[in-house]
């Protein structure tokens, strides 16, 4: 598995967590519990540079983020997406409109696979639709 890879997956993994506890989106609040969820987990150090990147971007452009996803998602309410879903395409929007050396097929590919380990099997083409539509939307 690459380091982007990883850091991805540490980016779900303490969105979802962030997400579940409803905790506070200003950057203190998620520098904090992201030292907390550091210290609490074993955290490949070199998944960490980009996997903090990730986040706090996330975290920083987070309306912006999911008015593009309720844009192209049809007949789906943001927070009403699966926990797991949701933040899987706020990673891949993120890398899409904000991350210059993440070329689109991959942050969609990325999604999709990391959709098969840690989403259910209908996910899949979901999350595909919905990058597909915003792919098409951004800006080249």
């Amino acid at each position: 598995m690459g380091l982007r890879r990883k850091s991805r997956e540490l980016a779900l993994q303490f969105l979802f967590s962030h997400d579940f506890q409803e905790s506070s989106d200003s950057p203190e609040a998620v520098a904090l519990d992201f030292d907390l969820f550091c210290q609490a987990f074993d955290i490949g150090e070199k998944a960490l540079p980009y996997g903090r990147q990730l986040i706090e971007g996330i975290c920083q452009h987070l309306v912006e983020i999911d008015n593009l996803l309720a844009a192209h998602s049809h007949n789906w309410r943001v927070e009403r997406m699966s926990l797991v879903d949701r933040n899987i395409l706020r990673i891949a929007v993120f890398e899409l409109q904000y991350i210059d050396d993440a070329p689109a097929q991959v942050a969609i590919n990325e999604a999709l696979e990391i959709a098969k380990r840690y989403s259910i099997e209908d996910s899949v083409s979901f999350i595909n639709g919905i990058l597909d539509a915003v792919q098409i939307a951004l800006p080249k």
